[in-house]
């Protein structure tokens, strides 16, 4: 302890903060679909890889840039997150809990196993990018692409809750995931609400993996590395809360990078399982969740 300095713990806090935010990103995603549907997308780390090959193939195959073809990329993920639901969540709405997660975990194996055949188990990486290099601001040292993935990462978000918020469109998601008969008697397609939440959670999902792949290596079972936390920054925020995935993305993204650095980095999951328990224990609709 004796060797730690101010300035090096403020550069592993500002770097938690860092991938909180994409954290957070991935678990807006999953807790729009939630929030809306009441299923729990366990596929939902498979779109994150999807947007990580999207933006390997631009670079392997166009030689864009991933940030130049991002939209390109999020506009594909969304079509991707309604074709999901158009072929396989309609069909299990009315299904027993326990069938819709046995269906979201095989589209979990399905989407990994393709991506396997396909794109064979080889882990790849964007070697040049626009953000390469790094940055000092004030002796402190950060990468490139986790600043601007961090920014990238709080700007979708930003436009998801004003979209949320502000949107008419958006109070109809809203008011679906608050009583979706109620929102039929009034005239709302709620078909197509659903379809909205899992294109609007794939874009989401996909939108981080784009942004990591500039410095995360992608291969076809990335998505795991990244599932997990989301349910934990999930559960943290409360299911169904955007504004409390992000704060709780952050919360999570801190206990990781700090408690790598302070304890030791193999125990760095564990430190966020137990924050999970300890949440489960202690307020089990999470920070901003309703009871």
């Amino acid at each position: 302890m004796g060797h730690i300095t101010l300035p090096l713990l403020t550069q592993v806090l500002l770097s938690g903060v860092l991938i909180g935010l994409i954290y957070a990103l991935v678990a807006i995603g999953l807790t729009l679909i939630f929030g809306v549907m009441d299923i729990v997308n366990f596929a939902h780390g498979e779109f994150v890889m999807l947007g990580m090959y999207g933006a390997f193939w631009g670079v392997a195959y166009l030689a864009l840039d991933p940030l130049v073809t991002l939209p390109l990329t999020a506009l594909l993920l969304f079509a991707i997150g309604v074709l999901v639901y158009r072929l396989v969540i309609r069909k299990i709405l009315a299904a027993p809990m326990l069938s819709q997660i046995f269906a979201t975990f095989g589209l979990m194996i399905l989407l990994r196993g393709m991506a396997q055949f396909l794109w064979k188990p080889d882990h790849r990486l964007v070697s040049h990018s626009l953000v390469e290099g790094r940055l000092t601001v004030m002796g402190l040292q950060f990468g490139g692409p986790q600043l601007v993935a961090g920014a990238g990462a709080v700007i979708v978000t930003a436009a998801v809750w004003l979209f949320l918020n502000r949107t008419r469109l958006g109070a109809a998601l809203e008011a679906t995931a608050i009583d979706r008969e109620a929102a039929t008697l009034m005239g709302i397609d709620t078909g197509r609400m659903f379809a909205l939440a899992w294109g609007i959670g794939a874009t989401c999902a996909g939108v981080a993996g784009v942004l990591l792949s500039t410095f995360f290596p992608i291969f076809p079972e990335v998505g795991a590395n990244f599932i997990l936390i989301a349910f934990v920054v999930v559960v943290l925020g409360g299911f169904g809360s955007v504004a409390g995935a992000f704060l709780a993305g952050l919360i999570v993204g801190e206990v990781e990078v700090l408690g790598g650095f302070l304890v030791g980095p193999a125990y760095k999951t564990a430190l966020v399982l137990t924050l999970l328990l300890l949440v489960l224990l202690i307020r089990p609709r999470g920070l901003l969740g309703k009871a």
